[in-house]
């Protein structure tokens, strides 16, 4: 019977400081033998196999991932078999602190490779950024407002669970700003992602799917809380960034909403929500993007890149157009892609789910060009444009603002309503630029 040598705590405290030592100077056996031998007492036989076994995994020294390296050496030493005459285990003696350094980096991100580096990037002092990462998920216990670094709402859907709202204190919220245009806008989306991505909108989403005979939507279900800290971390470091820095990174960015507000939440009443209920909260309760956050929507499209990838290639094999605005997925082709759609939402799913996401099965929807199709709002039969009926509904608006004021038409109080309506009024334009010119002459005639 196999005896192994050493327990898995021993393991454990020996693998950090052998970890340590193996990173701190030279990368080749005999130094690194050295720095072992040294770094333990009494020195073990093991040591120049151990190197060996670190040299043929990791050719580079794995400077951005020394947590990983300490895995790999706990696991090379678990499988060291006890040998007769043995004496006690070695104890760590001398640790070492390697200098962290940057990964491969295969986009031009800021090279930030120590926490007191990205202290200094966000303009933060050591102990404010272990308070805003909240690694330990303090948010999620604290029962103080103050002490918590968001503030909570809901939005009814009918039909479905609450949407909670996570909205960032002002603090954090810069913070989170300064990752997203300092760090993310410079990891690219895949090219079928349309929403939250510089030089894509609806618009061009919409456009993606116009003049088409069948237009084939399905809905991603809790698309943001879908997206965990894991995934989160691992973008991250495939920017390159050192597991420190991801790691603070990511809780930055990431929120586990507090207990006492999930519990304060109804409980559904109808039997087909009860389930979706539990799931969005255990989504909840655990480090994800939290939804009213500035990062959230580009991490979403970066979590969302081989979901883009593989349906991209469903869409390719089935001739067929698709694209994506933040959980909106879009499908479009010719009169063959209606005796498909069946095919094509199973896969989809399958697809989806394999990546960590589901599809909201309750909002499926095909249209052909025999009726009217919309993606996100916009019609799309011929070309990207509004519906007339809400062209027909803004211009009433306007023309009876003209004839009794515009505070007569702010039936619903918004607070600055000039503003809410040369709002929509933009919207129009961008779809159809004459109607769009109507508009604005009629707004301009408006008192106010």
């Amino acid at each position: 019977m196999i005896r192994w040598m050493y327990d898995a705590r021993t393991r454990h405290d020996l693998a950090d400081c052998l970890s340590g030592a193996l990173l701190v100077g030279a990368w080749s056996a005999r130094p690194m033998a050295d720095r072992a031998g040294r770094a333990v007492r009494p020195r073990p036989w093991w040591t120049l196999p151990l190197v060996r076994a670190v040299l043929s995994a990791y050719p580079r020294p794995p400077l951005d991932r020394p947590r990983e390296l300490a895995r790999f050496v706990d696991r090379v030493l678990a499988a060291l078999p006890a040998r007769d005459g043995d004496g006690p285990p070695p104890r760590p003696r001398h640790w070492e602190v390697p200098a962290p350094a940057m990964g491969r980096r295969p986009w031009p991100v800021p090279e930030i490779a120590s926490l007191g580096e990205l202290a200094r990037f966000l303009e933060l002092s050591d102990g404010e950024l272990a308070w805003f990462a909240d690694l330990r998920s303090l948010e999620r216990t604290a029962r103080d407002e103050r002490l918590r670094h968001y503030r909570y709402g809901t939005f009814a859907r009918p039909g479905r669970p609450v949407r909670v709202i996570e909205r960032p204190k002002h603090r954090l919220k810069e913070i989170q700003r300064r990752v997203l245009h300092g760090i993310l806008d410079w990891i690219p989306a895949h090219d079928a992602a349309h929403g939250f991505t510089r030089g894509r909108s609806v618009r061009s989403h919409a456009g993606a799917h116009a003049g088409r005979h069948v237009v084939i939507r399905l809905d991603l279900r809790d698309f943001f809380a879908s997206v965990g800290a894991g995934r989160v971390y691992g973008i991250l470091r495939s920017a390159g960034y050192p597991e420190s820095v991801a790691h603070t990174l990511t809780g930055l960015v990431t929120n586990a909403v507090p207990a006492g507000f999930w519990q304060s939440l109804p409980r559904p009443t109808d039997p087909d929500q009860i389930a979706a209920h539990h799931h969005l909260g255990r989504q909840l309760a655990t480090p994800h993007l939290p939804q009213g956050a500035p990062s959230s929507p580009a991490l979403a499209n970066l979590a969302a890149f081989r979901l883009d990838r593989r349906l991209t290639g469903l869409a390719e094999r089935l001739e067929c157009s698709y694209t994506r605005y933040a959980d909106d997925l879009t499908f479009s082709g010719s009169v063959g892609l209606v005796g498909q759609a069946a095919l094509l939402r199973r896969a989809a799913a399958d697809i989806a789910r394999a990546e960590g996401f589901a599809v909201n099965d309750g909002k499926s929807t095909l249209a052909t060009r025999a009726g009217r199709q919309r993606v996100c709002g916009v019609v799309v039969n011929e070309h990207p444009n509004v519906a007339r009926d809400e062209y027909d509904r803004l211009r009433a608006i306007l023309h009876n603002a003209i004839l009794h004021g515009p505070q007569s038409q702010n039936r619903a109080g918004v607070e600055d309503f000039r503003a809410h309506l040369l709002g929509r009024i933009a919207w129009v334009a961008a779809l159809n630029p004459g109607r769009g010119e109507k508009l604005h002459r009629e707004f301009a005639a408006v008192r106010w």
